[in-house]
């Protein structure tokens, strides 16, 4: 009595078709599986009673193939209702099964088979659709069993369902609809973000395009859309589509968290861990190529990359960074979608199969990609803030500039209106003078002589109050606040420039610097010599700082003053800022300037000869 009520308890419970239910999942003991480590057995020995007792009921919702590398018989058994006026059949919801044989009975006892899987091509689908499709006969009356035969490398979840042709059609048409949308938010993400990086050139608009397509992709490629639409003949695609992409997503997930954080200038330690996260994962990557493919299926090793992401988030937003607080919540909604996945993919807890539990992280990804979309705005919003600080405190700065200008002016005004003064009593001076000459001939000769004597002194005022207003200016130009367009005052053009290189290279003698020759003539280029034993063309920039530079030369010398007024502590950004000349090319020139400076200073002569004295290097100085 015992036998017979265990064998009973274990008999496998047939599903009717009623018309009045639109689909019915199968689940638990209604599907039972045969283990088949060879696969070598066929169906008519499946079917057979010697194996008949051999197959197990499934325990959990939906069994699944816990040995990757063995073959597993699946069976289910329909009871058929002759008075359903409702055509019938089952779908097979997991879409990366590699190889799925489905044996259909017959009423003689027979079965044919028809085969799917993601291993063979799409178009060779009956119908075309990302879902494994069997159409049910409809004159069959009484119980049939259908077996199933499966092998597949990754995990496959044997979700089988039974529903009319068209309820299926519907479900598929709406289905379609909301995977158009949910890809089509992903495309106007994308060109939205698109233009803006084309607008503000910000590296995490590009970062953030390239993470929404890595996760499209991963999308695509788990609901069949990919195969179906993508790449419908790339069948051995299918087994690496799922990993590549996700590796794609994750990594510039970092990359996007990196850079709307700002981790490099404020947060570097965050930056190193990241870094070392996404290294760890590229080389689990190339790891999952080279050694077993089937890595490639632990698809939950993302939640590391994303763990580092969101945790760099929190950091962020607890330090005050206000761009944090809608990535922290997109990240939650995403880290909820995968905690559901999680529960599914290990069976910790069962939750109702239905669109919600099965499109979760779908929709997860749809309200991360929103509120990331609000982090970046809010980032947006921040710099131009900041923008608008640093205009109001250069406008500051060039005000105060403006003042030490005008002042500096009223004095450089106030000597020149001395010296005229100064000029004017020695004219009235000589006008009387030459009246006294005129009253007395006699003393032609001798007031002659004191008349010349006047002159001359009269010349050589003339040539301090011109030598005074000169060191005015070059004083006034030694200052730090002084701009481009006073300095341009001094040495309007190049020729200024290298009349005034010239005079200081060779301001004691000529010297050849190739045969020590003294005599030269004129060279090809301006202000240069040409040896006249040897024939050598020196011009006026060899052995100088502005040897070979491609700057304007009165830029250079605009930057040699400000790097030389500052002490070499103005930055290669400002330098740019204020020359309009790229901070690399400023970077490198302002270097080698600090460098003549240092040899200067190693001398002993910096402070002494002013700021052209390293315009020349040592090998110039004749």
């Amino acid at each position: 009595m015992l036998l017979v009520l265990t064998t009973g308890a274990l008999a496998q419970t047939p599903v009717p078709i009623r018309d009045a239910v639109d689909q019915y999942i199968f689940s638990f003991s209604e599907i039972q599986y045969l283990e088949d480590p060879a696969g070598t057995m066929s169906v008519e020995e499946v079917a057979s009673l010697r194996w008949n007792d051999a197959f197990q009921p499934s325990k959990k919702f939906s069994p699944q193939n816990y040995n990757r590398e063995s073959y597993y018989w699946y069976r289910i058994k329909i009871d058929y209702n002759p008075e359903s006026k409702r055509r019938w059949q089952l779908e097979f919801f997991d879409q990366t099964i590699d190889e799925l044989t489905v044996f259909m009975p017959d009423s003689d006892g027979r079965y044919s088979q028809e085969k799917f899987g993601d291993n063979q091509p799409f178009g060779e689908r009956f119908l075309k659709h990302k879902n494994f499709i069997v159409h049910l006969p409809d004159h069959y009356s009484g119980v049939y069993t259908y077996y199933f035969k499966v092998q597949s490398r990754q995990r496959a979840d044997i979700l089988v369902v039974l529903r009319p042709l068209e309820y299926f059609f519907n479900y598929a048409l709406d289905e379609y609809f909301f995977f158009g949308i949910f890809y089509g938010m992903i495309l106007v993400f994308c060109f939205y973000n698109l233009l803006m990086f084309v607008a503000v050139h910000e590296r995490h608009y590009l970062y953030y395009i390239l993470y929404l397509l890595g996760i499209g992709l991963y999308e695509m490629s788990s609901d069949g859309i990919a195969f179906q639409y993508l790449w419908p003949n790339a069948t051995e695609w299918n087994q690496y589509a799922p990993g590549v992409s996700l590796y794609f997503a994750s990594t510039f997930a970092l990359f996007f968290a990196a850079s709307l954080l700002n981790l490099r200038r404020q947060y570097p330690k965050l930056l190193w861990l990241l870094g070392g996260v996404w290294v760890v994962r590229t080389l689990y990557l190339v790891v999952s190529f080279y050694v077993s493919d089937r890595w490639f299926n632990l698809r939950f090793v993302e939640v590391i990359p994303f763990l580092a992401a969101f945790y760099a988030g929190i950091y962020a937003l607890r330090q005050g960074y206000r761009p944090a607080r809608f990535m922290v919540v997109g990240y939650s909604f995403l880290f909820l979608g995968i905690v559901i996945k999680f529960i599914q993919y290990l069976d910790i807890d069962w939750l109702p199969l239905g669109e919600l539990t099965h499109y979760s992280l779908g929709f997860s990804f749809i309200m991360e990609m929103m509120f990331l979309s609000f982090a970046i705005s809010d980032k947006i919003k921040l710099l131009r803030v900041e923008k608008e600080e640093a205009q109001l405190r250069t406008i500051e700065q060039l005000q105060e500039n403006q003042k030490l200008k005008d002042h500096l002016n009223e004095e450089l005004e106030q000597q020149v209106k001395v010296k005229t003064h100064e000029l004017v009593q020695k004219s009235d001076f000589i006008e009387a003078q030459n009246r006294q000459l005129a009253d007395v001939n006699q003393k032609l000769a001798v007031q002659a002589e004191e008349i010349a004597a006047m002159n001359a002194l009269l010349t050589q005022d003339n040539k301090k109050l011109k030598h005074d207003v000169e060191v005015v200016t070059e004083a006034r130009i030694l200052s730090k606040e002084v701009d481009f367009e006073e300095f341009s005052a001094m040495y309007p053009d190049d020729a200024s420039c290298l009349k005034f290189l010239a005079e200081i290279k060779w301001q004691k003698d000529f010297a050849c610097t190739k045969c020590n020759h003294n005599n030269y003539s004129e060279g090809r280029s301006p202000y240069s010599r040409r040896c006249s034993r040897c024939g050598y063309d020196e011009s006026v920039t060899a052995y100088t700082l502005l040897q070979n530079t491609r700057l304007p030369i009165n830029k250079a010398f605009y930057m040699i003053f400000l790097v030389y007024s500052t002490n070499g502590s103005i930055s290669s950004h400002k330098l740019s800022e204020i020359l309009h000349i790229r901070q690399s090319t400023c970077w490198s020139y302002s270097s080698k300037i600090k460098k003549a400076m240092k040899e200067k200073r190693k001398n002993g002569d910096l402070r002494h000869e002013g700021w052209h004295s390293i315009l020349l290097s040592e090998e110039s100085v004749v």
